[in-house]
């Protein structure tokens, strides 16, 4: 097992990236907050600080894909100067929200439990068995969050909110597009095959579904109700909630279409597997 860092890493607010930022944190208008409006949204405050806590782990991320991709000076360049920096901001403006419609939420301390328990398992140990399958399994998980911000951006309804959930997710999918990029050029090279692809496509999906919500869920919980333990009955309860409003509003035909890019199927055979995914994603994902 590689060293992990012992605490959540830095924000880096007062260093400005190397490489200017699509959209600034300043400009969105966190001041002019609805706060009266989304106070009572439980659900909403439990996905926005869950969010934020993966988000700020992105120097951890970036350090991860380094060890695969270092030698390659223009993915490393990209990974260092441009993703790393745009991640660490969606970090940044949704702390910056919770903050303004829940003052009395201690978002530090829950972020260092989280990242203290999260580390340990986020490490490159876990990474495809090469450099092409893990750029496949990245589309993956990029198709994850541009889908979860697009979920997120159609169901709220606080304007600034909005504004912040529409730049995360044009960069989540500017992100996938990239990464897609990747695996394509590393791909002509190891000829891995659609199979192998495949494979590695659903083992990223399991391992998405895996435990990382429970410790998000659980450290916030737990610093929001002092002296309240979270239980799983609680964390049951909760993705009830978020399966309800997953059934409304995710983007199942976005999600299969993104999914399926990396297998590279054309025409009829890509339109057909692409419905056939949405569908058995929508009757199954969030039952």
């Amino acid at each position: 097992m590689r060293e992990q860092p012992a605490g959540p890493a830095p924000l880096r607010e007062d260093a400005p990236p190397p490489r200017p930022l699509p959209w600034r944190l300043e400009d969105v208008g966190i001041d002019a907050v609805d706060a009266a409006g989304v106070r009572d949204d439980e659900t909403l405050f439990y996905l926005l600080v869950s969010a934020s806590f993966i988000e700020t782990a992105s120097d951890l991320y970036t350090r991860n894909l380094l060890e695969y991709y270092g030698a390659d000076p223009d993915a490393s360049d990209w990974l260092v100067n441009h993703w790393e920096h745009e991640e660490i901001q969606h970090g940044r403006a949704l702390r910056a929200y919770v903050a303004a419609v829940w003052p009395a939420f201690d978002w530090a301390e829950a972020n260092r439990r989280f990242f203290a328990e999260y580390s340990r398992s986020a490490t490159p140990d876990a990474f495809e068995r090469s450099p092409a399958l893990e750029l496949a399994a990245r589309c993956m998980i990029e198709t994850g969050t541009a889908t979860y911000y697009r979920m997120l951006h159609d169901y709220a309804t606080e304007p600034v909110l909005k504004r912040i959930l529409h730049h995360i997710r044009s960069d989540e999918v500017r992100h996938f597009k990239h990464f897609l990029a990747y695996f394509r050029a590393y791909e002509a090279r190891e000829r891995n095959g659609r199979l192998r692809t495949l494979v590695a496509l659903a083992r990223r999906v399991r391992e998405a579904t895996g435990d990382d919500g429970w410790i998000a869920f659980r450290h916030a919980f737990e610093v929001r109700r002092p002296g309240r333990a979270c239980t799983r009955e609680d964390y049951a309860a909760w993705m009830a909630k978020i399966n309800r409003l997953a059934r409304a509003s995710y983007p199942f035909k976005m999600a299969a279409e993104m999914l399926l890019s990396p297998l590279a199927l054309r025409g009829r055979l890509r339109d057909l597997v692409a419905r056939a995914l949405a569908a058995g994603m929508r009757r199954f994902m969030f039952a």
